[in-house]
């Protein structure tokens, strides 16, 4: 009994440990995470090649294509990568200039391969690349303009505001925002160090001097986590990153799901934790003890400290519908509809729009997939 209780005692003192980093961190990054603000068009805009890597994005297309090419860039380039939705000609009806996607070669990933060919293609001074499922809102480009000149940023990466509709995006989704908001202090990820990285490929945007210094996506063509092997080339090569929050200029909705939202998140889970089954394993554990045992036991100081972490940040986020707000109410519920995420992460390989490549590798080891 009392060894039960020593047990107990512990956890919730490691508990209370980590909601105070966690929640500390969150405050930090309240006051000095960098967020994308209104801009006075400039004739940078007209420098700027945009660039959409497209693999079966029809769906997502139809909707944030044209407010991407309302942008007034120089170009909007598309790279259909094999589809079979009909991408291209959707592509091309809108307006885009559209590439067709030539094969993989040996040793490169998918979404590497696409930019790089869009890159040869591109004429622009500055390079964004840009997800088809991410929509850039009015003067959004003039405000990731401002923020690359006010950070002096070689490479700007813009986490998009999340647009979760469905019971089963609130599921999984918004762990992205926890992770990176509660995780990372802004001021940390600001040194120059190779090891404080982070970045977010859904919106990358490079100085297109600074991008060809670094050979391009060819740097990166065998790595599954591209974006944050990016950011960590960009600082070993003394450049500057740059990190901002899309707040209500740059929105995006990942999936439409909560299956879909389980095989999005299953493919880099394991990368995430640096290849380590028993840390990926560890890390869920710690969390259903942190956030789902004391909603079971009916702690509720430890129930609130979960709610006002995720009420923070949807806040922080520019998530503050009544909707959103209430989805906070699920944190301490989350780590169970995470379970199927990281059964499916221990699997040896994982699958994504037709490919395959190996798990618990940052780079691929050859191979074509």
């Amino acid at each position: 009994m009392d060894r039960a209780l020593r047990m107990d005692r512990a956890l919730r003192r490691l508990t209370l440990a980590v909601f105070a980093v966690k929640l500390g961190t969150l405050a930090v990054n309240a006051l000095t995470f960098p967020r994308l603000r209104a801009a006075a068009p400039t004739p940078e805009r007209g420098r700027v090649s945009l660039l959409v890597p497209a693999r079966d994005e029809a769906h997502n297309l139809i909707r944030s294509l044209p407010p991407l090419l309302a942008q007034g860039a120089l170009e909007v380039i598309l790279l259909d990568d094999g589809s079979r939705d009909g991408t291209a000609d959707l592509a091309r009806r809108l307006g885009a200039a559209v590439l067709d996607g030539q094969p993989l070669p040996d040793g490169w990933v998918g979404k590497p391969w696409a930019c790089a060919q869009l890159a040869r293609e591109a004429r622009g001074d500055i390079l964004i690349f840009t997800d088809a499922d991410v929509t850039w809102h009015t003067g959004a480009l003039d405000a990731v303009l401002a923020e690359m000149r006010r950070s002096g940023a070689d490479l700007l990466s813009v986490f998009p505001r999340q647009d979760n509709r469905t019971p089963g995006e609130r599921l999984v989704t918004p762990v992205v925002d926890d992770i990176i908001l509660t995780a990372f202090p802004a001021p940390l990820l600001r040194l120059a160090h190779p090891s404080a990285s982070a970045a977010n490929g859904q919106v990358m945007a490079f100085r297109s001097a600074a991008y060809r210094r670094l050979g391009g996506h060819g740097a990166v063509r065998g790595e599954v986590l591209d974006d944050v092997a990016f950011s960590r080339r960009v600082k070993e090569a003394g450049g500057r990153l740059g990190l901002a929050l899309g707040g209500r200029f740059i929105g995006v909705r990942m999936y439409r799901s909560y299956p879909e939202s389980v095989r999005g998140f299953a493919k880099n889970a394991l990368l995430l934790h640096g290849g380590q089954r028993a840390l990926l394993v560890g890390d869920l554990a710690l969390h259903i003890a942190m956030y789902t045992l004391p909603l079971l036991r009916r702690q509720w100081g430890l129930v609130a400290l979960a709610w006002v972490q995720g009420a923070g940040v949807r806040w922080l986020t520019g998530r503050t519908r009544p909707a959103d707000l209430l989805e906070a109410l699920l944190t301490p519920l989350a780590p169970l509809p995470a379970l199927p995420v990281v059964v499916a992460a221990l699997q040896r390989t994982t699958t994504w729009k037709g490919r395959t490549y190996p798990k618990g590798q940052h780079r691929m080891r050859g191979g074509s997939n």
